[in-house]
């Protein structure tokens, strides 16, 4: 078994392979390259890919950066792990970040409490953290394709946020088309307007009658079927992913740790060198594990604080050792993008401390019994670098309230870190929250919470709320209410594959 730290460190610029997290099976590759491991991201055992290495980004690499903007980080982490995607193309990436709300500032660093700051990831087209990744993902893949004269489907599954920003991100572009599910029923009214007002040609939206797990399983499903791949060969067309199975999601998930870090030395809140806490709102573990890349690439951090709702699945891993699905259904709650039982990159985690062994045991046990359980030394490991608490709707109600009177305005996903905030430090050090969406995307719920209101609509939610607060609405919010409906499919998740083969 291997111990902490599977994966080994790289002296800055080394090159990066990728290797897969459940072993080889003979039939892949036993290391690929990044733009294979994003071109064709599910490896042997249906298992993923992570990093064989990683850059060291020290004291040093801290130090050189205390005054470089977002994107020049950008391209020093990138270029330390030597990424085969050419300059021109990563320069032309991460310019859309010029596109969110201050091109300056892409991620602002909120101070809301004297130990407590929020980094605002949702400054960009979507209105969620998911475009910190995607929007410049969607270029890089893009002009993968093009280079390699190959036609793409990009296939997502998302709980609310994935959908909008692949969608937003992929629109139009030559050389790919995205067949997008989200569970009917299961996302707030704004993020499904997102998705079903998309109409450029190369798009597909799918409701299905069923949760984000059965979306993100026929996701799985398809990218390991051999079937479909040949049906997809068929058409001259090769598959891969948006969702952060997608390692080319992850690389620019670590980004942003590292900048949120810095803006706090900025601040004068800490001294370079001195540990902070990450308090992340977990769904399917992506945010999290870019957290976690960095503390191991030389991000002073304590711990990584996991967040969830109801749904609660990684708290009993991270506090009990089990991971457990039997008689578990999703509960349904106010922070929807949360509402996810099989967090996709615990994988990851899983391999990088235990190695691809122990990790395909683990999932392979999952997927048969719903059920695997660490061992005391495995469990020890994992509470040596995460903790865990949860947050009912109840509560995060009565935090973002509370956040409300003291001059800070939160959507529910972000207020569940706020009890992680409370219960799961033992250190008295600064602590960055991570708030993954505007409050504009679940407007009825905020409304709720600061005045009492219910059945309220989504755009007198939003109306009330930017009165109270004083704030405008967003364009690209309040027009969506006007638009004409343009994906209207909602299907059993057993017509999935149909539908996308129709639309292709």
């Amino acid at each position: 078994m291997a111990g902490i730290g599977h994966v080994l460190i790289n002296e800055l610029g080394s090159n990066v392979n990728f290797i897969e997290t459940r072993g080889n099976d003979g039939k892949h590759a036993t290391q690929v390259s990044f733009s294979e491991a994003i071109l064709s991201p599910i490896a042997s055992f249906g298992g993923l890919y992570s990093p064989e290495a990683l850059p060291q980004l020290g004291a040093d690499f801290l130090s050189a950066h205390m005054d470089a903007d977002y994107k020049g980080l950008a391209r020093d982490i990138l270029a330390a792990f030597d990424v085969d995607i050419d300059q021109a193309v990563i320069d032309e990436a991460l310019a859309l970040y010029d596109r969110f709300d201050d091109p300056a500032q892409p991620v602002p660093v909120v101070k809301v409490r004297d130990d407590l700051y929020v980094s605002e990831l949702w400054h960009g087209p979507t209105r969620a953290f998911k475009d910190m990744a995607l929007q410049p993902f969607g270029t890089v893949l893009s002009s993968l394709a093009q280079q390699r004269g190959e036609e793409y489907l990009i296939l997502t599954a998302t709980s609310g946020d994935t959908g909008p920003a692949a969608l937003e991100t992929f629109k139009n572009r030559a050389n790919v088309r995205v067949a997008c599910m989200y569970p009917d029923g299961g996302t707030s009214d704004v993020q499904r307007l997102q998705m079903v007002t998309e109409d450029a040609a190369n798009l597909k939206v799918i409701g299905i009658k069923g949760d984000f797990d059965d979306a993100q399983s026929a996701l799985k499903r398809l990218l390991g079927s051999e079937t479909f791949h040949a049906k997809l060969r068929e058409k001259c067309i090769s598959l891969s992913a948006a969702n952060s199975v997608n390692f080319g999601r992850i690389i620019f998930q670590t980004i942003y740790h590292v900048h949120s870090y810095l803006e706090l030395v900025r601040q004068g809140a800490i001294a370079l060198g001195d540990k902070v806490y990450l308090d992340v709102p977990s769904g399917n573990f992506g945010n999290a594990l870019g957290g976690y890349y960095a503390m191991k690439m030389g991000l002073p951090v304590e711990k990584i604080l996991i967040a969830s709702n109801r749904n609660n699945v990684l708290t009993d891993l991270i506090n009990s050792g089990r991971y457990d699905l039997r008689q578990r259904d999703v509960v349904p709650t106010t922070s929807p993008a949360m509402d996810i039982l099989k967090s996709s990159n615990i994988e990851r985690i899983l391999f990088d401390l235990f190695g691809a062994a122990r990790t395909r045991e683990l999932m392979e046990q999952l997927d048969a019994e719903q059920h695997y359980e660490l061992s005391a030394e495995e469990l020890a490991t994992i509470q040596s670098i995460f903790a865990a608490d949860f947050c009912d709707d109840e509560q995060g109600k009565a935090y973002i309230k509370q956040a409300f009177v003291g001059g800070y305005l939160m959507d529910p996903h972000t207020a569940t870190c706020l009890k992680a905030y409370e219960s799961c430090r033992d250190k008295l050090l600064k602590t960055i929250v991570y708030s993954t969406a505007e409050w504009t995307k679940f407007s009825p719920v905020i409304a709720n919470a600061l005045t009492g209101e219910q059945g309220t609509s989504d755009i007198d939610a939003l109306k009330a709320i930017a009165a109270e607060a004083k704030i405008a609405i967003p364009a690209i919010i309040s027009g969506l209410f006007d638009k004409p409906i343009a994906q209207p499919t909602v299907i059993d998740k057993a017509d999935i594959e149909q539908a996308i083969l129709d639309f292709l």
